[in-house]
């Protein structure tokens, strides 16, 4: 017998808002994040948009001190951790510590940590490069100093998969209280790579939408005029418990997390494998974790990056996978408003696919004006809506060819 493993807290910093409360109430609005960049003059630039956290000053919860010796994505990170356990009445002491941990992942680390201190570097020599620059940037320090900040003495780990490290994050979490390695994880990603370094790699492989006349139009998974993702950043945090151990303590339970896939599509270094084999072989696997058939699935969180490569290539997969169902269920893509949040997606998708059980309504995919032939499903356009499901499926698929795939359903005791 499986251990069962349920959700009892979220925590979010996104683009749309600074926790969960208010970033859900603008996805259900169909409110996109995007805009300008602020935080570096873009003149130079190709594409001058992106999908920015906005009026988040980490002195709120952090003095000024040990802000300075954290990365930005690591702030990120903290806060929505703060948020996450906080609402899920989770009290850490020394009985339950050591069964208590962290996994939060990042696609990249700190970027802005790495171009600030190379700068000091040319500019002024090696004795310039601050004794902080390696502990602000690499990608374990998210789960490092939320381990610190709680107290969490059980696995405290991270990846770097690309954009599907959050989705890796939950789901190896959910393997380790499965088997008994944890009784708690606080899980997810975080992500803060908007910068000129990062934007200008990524629009030198045209992998960014040039939307620059209209920027919060630019982000439109499965749309015929789609033409690249629009880059964001933030943290997804979720609170995974065994189920024994919330009831125990008396937890509020928002869902279930039941089923979990990896595969590698073996193809391209950056490139989605055009048969969809990847993704389909992906689902396959987490609905066989899940001990479910296709025609359970009722809702899709699609990775859905507004790349003509990656919305045709998912839809194919979804096809392939779920059959004359895959007309019969609901998809979306949240990076339509959230941007595309890289190494945190998988988190931010993760609250959010299971907001959609708990409060029986699913977010739009938003900016669908012109239908693709290749893109043919039932993509919830423009407005949220109001439907029960039972089971919500969440992809995240990453450069490199690395896919995860997330299954979690409605709680029943």
């Amino acid at each position: 017998m499986k251990r069962r493993v349920v959700i009892t807290g979220f925590g979010l910093v996104t683009p749309c808002g600074n926790d969960v409360a208010t970033t859900w109430a603008a996805m259900l609005r169909g409110e996109s994040g995007a805009d300008y960049i602020k935080k570096f003059d873009t003149e130079k630039f190709s594409v001058k948009f992106a999908c920015e956290v906005k009026d988040f000053d980490p002195l709120n919860f952090l003095d000024k001190k040990e802000a300075r010796r954290m990365g930005a994505f690591t702030h990120f990170a903290l806060a929505a951790s703060d948020e996450a356990i906080k609402h899920s009445g989770l009290e850490v002491n020394d009985s339950n510590a050591e069964m208590i941990g962290t996994y939060i992942s990042s696609g990249i680390g700190d970027f802005w940590a790495i171009e600030r201190e190379h700068d000091k570097l040319l500019a002024g020599g090696p004795d310039r490069v601050s004794p902080f620059f390696i502990p602000q940037s690499i990608v374990n320090l998210a789960a490092g100093n939320v381990s610190i900040r709680h107290g969490l003495k059980g696995p405290n780990t991270a990846t770097a998969t690309a954009c599907a490290a959050g989705a890796h994050a939950i789901g190896d979490s959910f393997r380790m209280i499965e088997r008994g390695d944890a009784d708690v994880m606080v899980c997810g990603g975080a992500e803060s790579a908007i910068t000129p370094m990062s934007v200008a790699g990524f629009a030198s492989m045209r992998a960014l939408s040039t939307r620059n006349d209209d920027p919060k139009k630019a982000s439109r998974p499965f749309d015929a005029e789609r033409d690249g993702f629009v880059i964001g950043e933030g943290a997804g945090i979720i609170i995974l418990e065994g189920l024994d151990f919330a009831l125990a303590r008396g937890a509020k339970i928002y869902a279930e997390i039941v089923g979990y896939g990896m595969s590698g599509d073996a193809f391209h270094i950056t490139a989605p494998d055009e048969t969809g084999s990847g993704p389909t072989r992906v689902m396959q696997k987490a609905m066989k974790d899940a001990g479910i058939t296709p025609e359970q699935i009722g809702y899709i969180n699609a990775h859905g990056t507004s790349t003509p490569y990656n919305d045709k290539y998912e839809t194919l997969a979804i096809k392939k996978t779920f059959g004359e169902h895959a007309y019969k269920l609901a998809v979306s893509s949240t990076k339509s408003m959230t941007g595309h949040a890289l190494g945190a997606a998988g988190g931010i998708e993760a609250v959010f696919s299971a907001l959609a059980l708990h409060e029986n309504v699913l977010p739009p995919t938003i900016n669908y004006e012109f239908a693709d032939a290749d893109c043919d499903l039932d993509y919830v356009v423009n407005e949220a809506r109001q439907q029960s499901v039972e089971y919500v499926l969440s992809n995240s698929f990453g450069f490199g060819g690395t896919n995860a795939c997330l299954i979690f359903k409605r709680y029943e005791e």
